[in-house]
């Protein structure tokens, strides 16, 4: 859910209190969870990618898909793994690793494992690669503008890098005032 940090207090047993404003109704959970220890994450907001941006993407996915003739989930796969900040890399012990990758890849199409092994004894680095399905608009930008590259390299004709980007910037200003 998406709020806002409002205060933080010093309680006098030393813990500390925080006072958040959240634009969702979390009554029902609070009354369930209000006396139980919680798991609690807090980040910074970024914003998604649009449904806009998602279907310009498949659609360039479609057109590199047919003048290639590769399938379409594999030119999305590969499109995921050519563009930055979009995995994290962990170490894992050998016997892990699968399960690990099954887990991970049950997310979707795009999310992905690549396994070499590690210097550590007895355990693997696993690139694990996020579907576009979580890119913010930043991530989604990033993988747009890769498959923009690649029809531009087969000869596939596109929308201009300015109709884009005016789309990018449209759907950014309509986020902004909701």
């Amino acid at each position: 859910m998406i709020g806002r940090l409002k205060d933080l207090y010093m309680n006098m047993d030393g813990s500390q209190s925080l006072v958040l404003s959240i634009r969702s109704d979390l009554s029902e959970m609070f009354n369930e969870l209000q006396n139980d220890d919680v798991d609690i994450e807090i980040k910074k907001h970024s914003k998604r990618r649009s449904l806009d941006a998602n279907a310009l993407a498949w659609v360039l996915i479609d057109q590199i898909a047919a003048k290639t003739k590769i399938k379409k989930s594999e030119v999305y796969r590969n499109a995921i793994r050519d563009i930055g900040g979009v995995s994290d890399i962990v170490c894992v012990q050998n016997v892990a690793v699968e399960k690990l990758v099954k887990g991970w890849e049950a997310h979707g199409s795009g999310w992905q494992a690549e396994i070499v092994p590690s210097k550590i004894p007895n355990c693997s680095n696993v690139t694990l690669y996020y579907g576009s399905s979580v890119y913010d608009s930043r991530q989604m930008a990033a993988l747009i503008d890769s498959l923009l590259q690649d029809c531009e390299a087969l000869g596939i004709p596109t929308r201009s890098q300015e109709e884009v980007e005016k789309s990018l910037e449209l759907w950014q200003r309509k986020k902004e005032q909701t």
